[in-house]
């Protein structure tokens, strides 16, 4: 009954709303044809790999020779929220012929869900509208990991969006709404449930002349973000957040190869209630974020180069003045070997949408802080030895001020009945119960990395990847490092054996750094897919994971599903 509810709900508030995240409408720089590139997804039951990680090095990968347009489009980023519970399905950008309907249903063990409803308007040749519905979620028990004991675990999230853009002669026009519900409850350990609810507009405006010599991108984004629950112990009370997000970006070419930009991202954060601690210290301040970012880009057949930097003002919250480089390499040679480095950093600002994605079962008791990272300094080598062959090394360095890990807190309460029932216990026959709750902490954090990469793709018949990283954490606060991943190694293995039949085999393992001699089990889910194409528009998909059925934790305290399954039907109209 209670999925029924969250579903039939769920589906209410996206036509009432009719908002979600914002569909990605990237678009390339060719002609105007080109510009009608918008999301159309070829959906391919194809799994993220997900590490709950707060931050980790991203290297940039060069780009070696000039392809046919084609984007990679995730649903829910690496970050899907919880990771275990609702895994992202990828789909890819097309041109403009596929059908513009598209309606995916699949149910699994565990109460997996998996809805999604897309549709693109082509108003005229110069109008799209899309309109987009998607619900996850998951109700089922799970053994926690301390004891052999059963948690009713569920969560939902729903997302519905409408974006809409015009193409004018030289510069186009976005406009989109957004809304968003997650619906959960915590573990036993932790009484309560949560809900977090979001909706935002935005509005945005990208030149698209290119023999102008000067071209622009503006938009500006008023999101607002409420947190029903804040840690009954401390506070029992709901906090909004209401933010102002303004981004711009001016470039000036000097030549065909070269050009001067400068970027700008400003945040504009204000909170409805003063959640303060004991030592009157606020949880969450009122602040504006800004980040100026000048730099010099070069683009010819051998060089690509960025040089600028990064320069980040706080006021209301935090170290009011940092800068961090911005600088990125790469020298192409024999057509398909490619030297690259970059030095690169920035401030990520720790609002309420970036807390969910972290860890959605927190509720903070300390002051929030924005992360900032100091330095991502990285070499790395990528070559092409044979046709469809790509081998990628690189190692790296990473300096992060304020960085998140998650810590299972206890405290002492008078016992209340109200906190019982979903799985909470309270002890009735003693005056003072102990209850856990999972706290977000800060602390500085370096790690040198090494990785490689090996992928391969024989025409649209088998796709190969291989992936390993190795990374040595240091920190101010050791216990910190706890769920830090030490080692990740990913494989990836796509076969096409006949046109209508995609087969999918992945392996994802992630070693946890040792604190004072104790480890966290590592992550290790072996997972298989595939999908058929039955009619034409018609197709079904199957997903199984975690099929070796090991017992690990992408968040601190909770459980992952064991052996699980989910499978649906695709309609394309």
């Amino acid at each position: 009954m209670k999925r029924t509810l969250y579903i039939a709900g769920g589906f209410t508030l996206a036509f009432l709303m009719q908002s979600n995240l914002q569909a990605q409408n990237t678009q390339p720089k060719d002609t105007t044809m080109n510009r009608t590139v918008v999301v159309e997804q070829e959906y391919n039951p194809d799994i993220l790999d997900a590490s709950k990680v707060n931050v980790l090095p991203k290297v940039e990968e060069p780009t070696v020779s000039k392809k046919e347009v084609e984007y990679a489009t995730t649903f829910f980023p690496a970050t899907s929220i919880p990771a275990d519970l609702m895994r992202p399905y990828v789909g890819t950008e097309v041109q403009p012929g596929s059908k513009p309907g598209y309606i995916r249903a699949g149910y699994g063990n565990y109460g997996n869900l998996d809805l999604l409803a897309n549709y693109l308007f082509r108003l005229s040749g110069r109008d799209k509208l899309n309109v987009r519905f998607q619900m996850d979620g998951m109700d089922g028990k799970l053994t926690m990991p301390e004891a052999d004991t059963k948690w009713n675990a569920y969560y939902y999230r729903t997302r519905a969006n409408i974006d809409y853009i015009h193409q004018f002669n030289k510069v186009d026009f976005n406009i989109a709404a957004n809304f968003g519900l997650s619906n959960f409850n915590l573990s036993p350990v932790q009484p309560g449930k949560q809900k977090f609810t979001s909706g935002d507009f935005h509005l945005g405006v990208k030149s698209t002349d290119e023999n102008y010599p000067i071209q622009f991108e503006a938009e500006t984004n008023l999101m607002m973000y409420n947190r029903q629950n804040n840690n009954t112990f401390f506070f029992n009370d709901k906090v909004g957040e209401t933010q102002v997000h303004t981004k711009g970006l001016i470039s000036g070419a000097i030549s065909d190869e070269q050009s001067i930009n400068i970027g700008l991202d400003m945040r504009n954060l204000i909170y409805n209630k003063d959640l303060k601690l004991a030592d009157d210290l606020q949880v969450y301040e009122n602040r504006t974020a800004l980040a100026l970012n000048p730099y010099y880009k070069l683009s010819s057949d051998s060089w690509n180069l960025r040089a600028g930097a990064n320069v980040d003002l706080s006021f209301g919250s935090g170290k009011s003045f940092r800068v961090s480089p911005d600088i990125t390499a790469q020298y192409i040679f024999s057509d398909s070997y490619v030297l690259y480095a970059q030095a690169t950093g920035g401030k990520l600002v720790n609002d309420f949408r970036r807390l969910e994605t972290i860890c959605p079962y927190a509720l903070p008791a300390a002051p929030i802080l924005d992360t900032y990272e100091q330095l991502n300094a990285a070499i790395g080598f990528k070559a092409s030895p044979y046709p469809g062959l790509w081998i990628n090394l690189y190692g790296g360095y990473q300096d992060l001020k304020d960085d998140f890990f998650e810590v299972q807190e206890e405290t002492f309460v008078n016992y209340d009945p109200s906190l019982a029932g979903d799985g909470q216990e309270g002890n009735s026959s003693s005056p003072v119960t102990a209850h856990q709750y999972l706290n977000l902490e800060f602390s500085n954090a370096n790690n040198f990395y090494a990785g490689m990469k090996i992928s391969y793709e024989y025409k649209d018949l088998i796709a190969l990847s291989a992936a390993g990283t190795y990374r040595n954490w240091d920190a101010k606060e050791k216990y910190s490092l706890y769920m830090k991943p030490a080692c990740e190694i990913n494989f990836s293995a796509d076969f096409r054996p006949i046109t209508e039949l995609n087969i999918n085999l992945g392996y994802d393992y992630i070693g946890r750094t040792k604190v004072e001699g104790i480890k966290a089990a590592a992550v290790s889910d072996l997972h298989a897919g595939a999908s058929y194409n039955v009619f034409k528009g018609v197709s079904v998909y199957a997903r199984i994971n975690n099929i070796l059925n090991k017992k690990y934790q992408y968040y601190l305290g909770y459980p992952t599903e064991g052996l699980n399954f989910l499978g649906g039907l695709s309609f394309s109209f």
